[in-house]
């Protein structure tokens, strides 16, 4: 009888233990998937970027802050160009915060028509190139202007797929959070139906994918209220370039330390079985995939 019940014992422990690294393992190849592996490296599934740094940019020159903000948005296009070269299939830029009004009106009024001018002259060449535009965050307090020319970016490129280009303007990680529970408390759902998914499906945005990876230009560590709830288990990257100079060899560096992180989703060292994908050599990197090859 001690005999069998040992045998049970050790069967029922073998089982707990298998049972343990198959749900491991599970978790593991589900993190894989959601992200590129080319020669048993990763590549982050969709990255988020903090701009910072366009006012410095122009002061070291002796130029007006305003003049920073157009050296931005050539390395926003830069950038673009990158996410495709290197199959990043999603790009989230923080382009214009809500507490971006309390700056000098000479500032936001440029900050307004940078957003038209740009929207009004590169959209008909991304969506040739099949970027899909999606803005992020309030309309409320946007001229009519800009809201008309959102509107139409995101109908005109509603169908492409080769790279989804987040852009947020006007956009608050805490406003975001409160325009949810307003929804929710709205609908009359009770309280305890109110679970993690139920937020998730009101914010601005549900259906997206979490960021894997964020970038912070200008050296700053710290996140400005930037996607603070999608933003909970992705790698954080700070890098002391500023926006305007952020180029590949800053991108490649950004994906080399994305790769060599061990993303653990709150849970030990222990629990995460070893990752498949190595770091990314910055040599290899440095070169484009292919054409096709997405």
């Amino acid at each position: 009888m001690a005999k069998s019940y040992f045998r049970n014992l050790l069967t029922a422990v073998g089982v707990a233990l298998d049972g343990g690294a198959r749900q491991r393992e599970a978790e593991r190849q589900s993190e894989l998937a959601r992200l590129t592996i080319r020669d048993g490296r990763a590549i982050p599934q969709h990255i988020a970027i903090i701009m910072d740094g366009n006012g410095r940019w122009a002061t070291q020159r002796h130029l007006p802050r305003a003049v920073g903000h157009p050296a931005g948005v050539e390395a926003l296009r830069r950038v673009v160009q990158l996410a495709n070269d290197y199959s990043v299939p999603m790009l989230t830029v923080y382009a214009f915060s809500t507490e971006n009004w309390g700056r000098p009106q000479e500032e936001v009024d440029a900050l307004m028509r940078l957003m038209w001018e740009t929207i009004r002259t590169d959209v008909d060449r991304l969506n040739r190139e099949g970027v899909r535009l999606r803005h992020i965050g309030r309309l409320e307090g946007l001229a009519q202007d800009v809201r008309d020319a959102i509107a139409w970016m995101q109908d005109l490129t509603r169908d492409n797929d080769k790279l989804t280009l987040n852009v947020c303007f006007n956009y608050g990680g805490r406003v975001e959070i409160v325009d949810a529970v307003r929804a929710i408390v709205a609908a009359g759902i009770p309280t305890e139906q109110v679970t993690e998914e139920l937020i998730e499906r009101h914010l601005y945005t549900h259906g997206l994918p979490d960021p894997d990876l964020v970038i912070r230009t200008a050296g700053e560590m710290r996140l400005s209220n930037y996607l603070i709830w999608q933003a909970a288990y992705a790698e954080y990257y700070s890098t002391p370039t500023l926006w305007p100079d952020f180029d590949r060899d800053d991108f490649v560096a950004a994906l080399d330390a994305f790769a060599q992180r061990k993303r653990k989703f709150g849970k030990l060292d222990t629990q995460v079985a070893p990752a498949t994908p190595q770091p990314v050599a910055a040599s290899t990197l440095a070169r484009p995939l292919a054409e096709g090859a997405r």
